[in-house]
């Protein structure tokens, strides 16, 4: 099955341009009910601005229309050659609580604070968010960064103790790594130094003339 280009961006849209139901906007668009709901709502795409999928024509008036007036219709999308290129993913995520989207952000902020040795891939994992949205954290480029309060992952749910344990260790054993490996950069520097200086000395002394 296939989606409409920009799924959040085009439900977005039909939100707040049709009356068409949460449950045919969801399935259209490849999403939950409940993040549907969000979106009427105002908790959930905040900031995207709405798609309209007839623009796009990947949608026609018509079958809006159709849909609106028979709440058990499903919307189908036209085939072309945007939608072929947005078939749904086999392995899509499951869909998450809104509560723990929210929480997300406060955990990375945590973590950044905390534990700053760790990579943004492995908060990123820890978490269930994106490297993006750790940067964006990190950089406090978040659009939400006002309203972004730090608060322990394990608390919240997000990930257990042994999980954060295991990057822990992780990241120290990439700093001991790390720093082995500039250590042994600085003997090489060192050395080759060394060698040049060695070299300019028996230099000097081939070419100076005897007394």
């Amino acid at each position: 099955m296939t989606l409409p280009l920009m799924p959040k961006a085009t439900a977005i849209w039909l939100v707040e341009n049709t009356a068409l139901t949460f449950k045919q906007i969801a399935d259209f668009c490849g999403m939950h009910e409940l993040e549907i709901k969000g979106i009427a709502d105002g908790e959930v795409g905040m900031g995207i601005k709405g798609l309209n999928p007839m623009s796009t024509n990947q949608l026609t008036k018509e079958e809006i229309d159709i849909a609106t007036n028979d709440s058990e219709h499903s919307l189908e999308l036209i085939q072309n050659e945007i939608t072929q290129q947005t078939e749904r993913d086999p392995k899509q995520k499951k869909y998450t609580p809104l509560s723990k989207r929210q929480e997300r952000p406060d955990a990375i902020s945590w973590l950044l604070r905390n534990h700053p040795e760790l990579k943004d891939s492995q908060i990123a994992k820890l978490v269930g968010s994106t490297k993006n949205m750790v940067v964006s954290i990190k950089t406090k480029a978040n659009w939400n960064m006002s309203n972004i309060r730090p608060q322990d992952p394990v608390g919240l749910g997000l990930c257990k103790q042994i999980d954060l344990d295991d990057a822990l260790e992780k990241a120290d054993r990439s700093q001991k790594r790390a720093a082995k490996k500039k250590i042994k950069e600085e003997k090489i520097l060192q050395q080759q130094k060394q060698e040049e200086l060695q070299s300019k000395i028996e230099t000097d002394v081939v070419s100076s003339p005897e007394e």
